[in-house]
């Protein structure tokens, strides 16, 4: 697994809360999207997350944002993540990790 730097960034929806800390991993996975999604919500559960409204402030949010060069839409999952095109951080992440391990 390859982690990029930590990155403080505004926060972002309605929703009025403090910055948001950002980091983003490279890791291989024997696991299906479907069952790394249900192993990500496992640990943010973990640690005290509570999905109380859209967009509102989290203890820690787990996104797959990609998963290799596949595809995936369901009601619980879409991949590529639909706001990828519009994250500055995620783009610039994806761009150091894949030019770390290309």
């Amino acid at each position: 697994m390859a982690a990029s730097r930590i990155e403080e960034t505004a926060p972002l929806g309605p929703v009025a809360q403090p910055p948001y800390l950002n980091q983003m991993v490279l890791l291989e996975t024997g696991l299906d999207p479907s069952d790394l999604l249900r192993h990500c919500r496992a640990i943010e559960a973990e640690r005290g997350r509570e999905r109380r409204e859209r967009w509102g402030p989290r203890t820690l949010d787990l996104d797959i944002v990609r998963y290799g060069a596949k595809t995936v839409k369901t009601s619980e999952l879409t991949i590529p993540h639909p706001e990828l095109p519009n994250r500055d951080f995620w783009q610039r992440e994806i761009a150091e990790l894949e030019g770390a391990h290309g």
